[in-house]
């Protein structure tokens, strides 16, 4: 009984004192308003429901006269914090230009194709005069394991009833997310392990499976460049390219194919910028901090090209009389 008052004391604390830090939070990054907190005219960026956003707030009604750019992507877009990723980069070089503009930084790691617009959608609604989204092929695994977890627990199967206890839950995800997992004894660690990096490999070596990411992949920046159409905001594609090394030893940044299929999305209210080309003739190994993942020297000049599209009329507003 003792069990019984504590557990409902701590439910009925969560729901009442922890709203905002769950919200969405079991919808595992597929909840569209996850992480946007509306309140007194403003909009803030926040970490729940598996999103972690760097904070930043903006206006809920853009200002006429203002650029406003909404970068949408995974962690190579989100960088190591606002200021050097070039989202925040980009807001600053064209305020130096003269222009009045804002940028913001809805980068999110582990997101793959499907929740970038899930994430797009809700920015949509908050008047962006261009958005960016980074197009990658490295977390497809991540949105079928989340999406998959969200789907189980929202089965209303005997077998998930305890599930739709936020105490329970988040106990169960203790042991599944490993918090405070280096503070348990090493042989209760290997006992209870849960770890699916094995599967992520061994998917990612199967012809099929990479296939079939490919083409989801292919699917859902379309229907993200299309719900952009529909909204009447012009959108500009950042092509990943990762690090290879070649036969003969010279590194070099490569897309692998996105770009032949991504070219084919462009057109009125849509452009590309491939890393690639960006990259091309310069010391690429220091440039990227990892086989995806670019430095600040990077970060500049991604922003640099975004600037100049933006800076030449693309998702400019209109000015009107």
């Amino acid at each position: 009984m003792l069990m019984l008052v504590v557990l409902a004391g701590a439910e009925l604390a969560g729901r009442l004192f922890f709203e905002r830090t769950l919200m969405g939070r079991f919808d595992y990054g597929y909840d569209s308003t996850a992480g946007f907190v509306e309140k007194d005219g403003k909009v803030e960026l926040v970490r729940a429901g598996g999103r972690k956003f760097f904070p930043q707030s903006f206006e809920l009604k853009r200002d006429p006269g203002t650029t406003r750019i909404m970068v949408v992507g995974d962690s190579v877009a989100r960088g190591r914090d606002v200021a050097s990723s070039y989202a925040g980069r980009l807001g600053g070089m064209l305020r130096q230009s003269g222009m009045k503009a804002e940028s913001f930084n809805l980068g999110l790691p582990g997101y793959g194709a499907r929740r970038k617009l899930v994430v797009l959608e809700q920015a949509l609604r908050y008047q962006p005069t261009l958005v960016v989204l980074h197009v990658n092929l490295s977390n497809e695994f991540e949105d079928e394991r989340e999406w998959r977890r969200r789907e189980e627990f929202r089965s209303m199967h005997p077998r998930n009833w305890l599930m739709k206890s936020v105490v329970i839950r988040r106990l169960f995800e203790v042991r599944t997310e490993k918090i405070f997992w280096e503070l348990l004894p090493q042989e209760v660690r290997q006992q209870g392990a849960v770890s699916d990096a094995d599967a992520e490999i061994a998917s990612g070596m199967n012809a099929v499976t990479l296939a079939r990411w490919n083409c989801l992949v292919r699917e859902q920046t379309a229907l993200s460049v299309d719900a952009a159409r529909k909204a009447g905001v012009p959108v500009l594609l950042v092509i990943q390219a990762d690090l290879l090394q070649g036969a003969d030893g010279k590194a070099t940044a490569s897309e692998g194919g996105q770009y032949d299929w991504a070219a084919a999305l462009a057109g009125p209210g849509v452009e590309i910028v491939r890393m690639q080309e960006l990259f091309k003739g310069m010391d690429v190994k220091a440039i990227y901090a990892d086989g995806a993942h670019v430095r600040a020297e990077g970060h500049e000049i991604i922003a640099k090209a975004i600037a100049t599209r933006v800076q030449a009329g693309f998702g400019v507003p209109l000015q009107r009389p």
